[in-house]
């Protein structure tokens, strides 16, 4: 299955993944998807990704990932898929804290993100571990670890 993956940086961080590696891995976590479609990330600063997720989700803090999917309007159907934004200084110091390599946090967060534009979620603990072994399965074939294995 191919999509379209538009990648933007609006982020002052160092150490940021090329586009092509972070098309790389949204594209493997949309294998299997139905359908062509098309998904946005947009890289970001601390500042942004507070803005969002107070907008959004009514908590003023920092996140590593937000995932917007896209609603057709009534009687319309796009290839929009949805948005996925990753704020780069919380995938850096969550990488450095948790001793994990930076890219296999990177191609982690845009895995997840995605996982939820295609309706996986965590809020239960039965939805919680689909995801996680969706994500995991994804990851592996990536060559990258297990990213809930305990170090």
């Amino acid at each position: 299955m191919t999509a379209k993956i538009n990648v933007e940086y609006v982020s002052n961080a160092s150490e940021l993944p090329a586009e092509a590696m972070i098309a790389h891995w949204a594209q493997a976590a949309l294998e299997g998807h139905e359908r062509y479609v098309e998904v946005g990330v947009r890289i970001v600063d601390e500042s942004e990704i507070i803005e969002l997720n107070q907008r959004f989700r009514k908590k003023a803090e920092p996140t590593n990932v937000l995932s917007f999917p896209f609603e057709d309007p009534p009687g319309t159907q796009t290839d929009v898929l949805g948005d996925v934004v990753v704020c780069a200084p919380i995938v850096s110091s969550q990488a450095q804290t948790e001793g994990k390599p930076l890219s296999a946090h990177w191609a982690h967060m845009v895995v997840h993100g995605i996982m939820h534009l295609r309706g996986y979620d965590h809020e239960t603990p039965e939805e919680a571990n689909a995801m996680e072994h969706m994500e995991t399965r994804i990851l592996e074939g990536l060559g990258f670890p297990d990213p809930y294995a305990l170090s």
